[in-house]
């Protein structure tokens, strides 16, 4: 897997990504500190509602942003971004109220919906073997996973040393190592239709999309991860400290058992993808995260809840089983479209899938604090078993990168029929097919 390394613009993208998500992990601790010293008791609140913002950002932002910079540089793109982002950091240590928390959360995330999806769409430029790609996505799950556990740790050790308003420079100064080595790397240019219309910018990779049975597939599987994740995430705490009465270190037990299990399957994908294919393992693993969490739940409701090493693997089972849905879809996007229509292809995911956890999150939230845990776990086991059977029902066993179709939509002096044939009174020609001006429509036969 780390041979990939070798290719050295690979090697500082990746470096810029880990850098950024370790600042961005010291931006989560640092951010609660501020809010407690701001809000005191309701310090739970300003962070909910600062969540909120940022995924508000992330779905309403992320489709308009790629289509403002299509025709920029992309590498430009990336590191103003950074910039931003870094700006937005610097500036969280000086403030003295909630609403300016509010405020430059939305800068800071507004640009990290820019510079993700541009980020994302970049690599399989970078690598385009598909196998060299698949690697990257499970070291790029391996860095989010590291960052979880490593981030408040890194916090934790400079608290003991500076006060926590510093853990905001830290964040800026990782934005601009970022934007440092991003700058350093040469990213490839891709060639865009200059007759495109600011509107068709805007919504061509939702189009894309929603037209693309396999991704249609994913967008269930999104669902199915914001359900079981939500739970994971909002829950734990609670799961820890009101059920277990363990302390905060049995929380970051918790949640690192949970990393584990997501680390070990990202290890694992590379193998399983070449042999299994991407359908029949996010399929497998989307039944599995819905059967463990709806197992659980149902345990919990007739037996009571399970003894604290067993809650630890079933929450690395969970981690293994939604990290197995997560890395692949790299793959999805990248075979579903052109080049220069990955990054809208990119943000349409960026911004549908965090419409599923803006979705998750108050659900997770109100029925663990309302009907109770159980019925939580109950429900989100059953939104991500419906999910999974709704994906395996839209997204077709059977789907060759080739596909025969006619084109009677076209003229028969069309370029891109230079290769068809006639047959019974159509233009017949086959080939990789995506969604794209001439091909709108999936071929729902021949």
């Amino acid at each position: 897997m780390l041979r990939i390394l070798g290719n050295p613009a690979y090697a500082r993208l990746l470096s810029a990504q880990v850098v950024a998500l370790l600042g961005t992990g010291l931006l989560t601790v640092a951010l609660g500190l501020a809010a407690y010293d701001i809000a005191g008791a309701q310090a739970g609140a300003v962070l909910g509602i600062a969540l909120t913002i940022k995924m508000v950002a992330y779905v309403g932002l992320s489709p308009l942003a790629t289509a403002l910079v299509a025709r920029m540089d992309r590498r430009r793109v990336l590191i103003a971004a950074d910039l931003v982002r870094a700006g937005a950091a610097c500036c969280l240590p000086f403030i003295d109220a909630a609403w300016q928390i509010y405020v430059l959360i939305f800068v800071l995330q507004s640009a990290s919906a820019t510079f993700t999806p541009t980020f994302q769409a970049v690599i399989p430029d970078i690598l385009p073997d598909e196998e060299d790609y698949t690697r990257a996505l499970s070291l790029s799950r391996l860095a989010y996973d590291l960052e979880n556990l490593l981030s408040p740790m890194l916090a934790g050790l400079l608290l003991g040393v500076m006060a926590s308003h510093w853990l905001f420079a830290g964040t800026g100064a990782g934005f601009l190592a970022s934007a440092l080595l991003v700058g350093m790397t040469a990213i490839p240019a891709v060639s865009l239709r200059r007759d495109a219309s600011f509107a068709d910018r805007l919504t061509r990779g939702t189009r894309i999309y929603l037209a693309t049975p396999r991704l249609r597939g994913l967008l269930a599987l999104n669902m199915a991860v914001a359900a079981v994740g939500a739970v994971v995430i909002v829950q734990s705490v609670v799961i820890v400290r009101a059920v277990y009465g363990l302390d905060e270190r049995a929380l970051a037990v918790a949640l690192a058992a949970n990393g584990a299990g997501s680390m070990l399957a990202a290890l694992a994908l590379p193998r399983l993808l070449r042999d299994g294919g991407d359908r029949p393992v996010m399929l497998l693993a989307g039944g599995l995260a819905a059967a463990v969490m709806a197992g659980l739940g149902l345990a919990v409701a007739l037996a009571g809840w399970p003894a604290w090493p067993v809650f630890l693997c079933l929450w690395a089972v969970t981690g293994a089983a939604l990290a197995a849905i997560l890395t692949p879809s790299g793959r999805l996007l990248r075979r579903s479209a052109h080049a220069e229509d990955r990054p809208a292809v990119f943000a349409a995911q960026f911004a549908l899938s965090h419409a599923c956890w803006l979705v998750a999150y108050p659900a997770a939230g109100a029925l663990g604090s309302g009907p109770g845990l159980a019925v939580a776990m109950l429900a989100a086991g059953g939104v991500a078993a419906a999910a999974t059977i709704l994906a395996a029902r839209i997204w077709p066993a059977s789907m060759p990168d080739e596909l025969e179709h006619n084109h009677d939509d076209l003229p028969p002096d069309h370029p891109h029929l230079a290769d068809a044939e006639r047959r019974g009174g159509h233009l017949v020609h086959r080939h990789a097919f995506v969604i794209d001006d001439e091909h709108r429509v999936w071929p729902t036969a021949g």
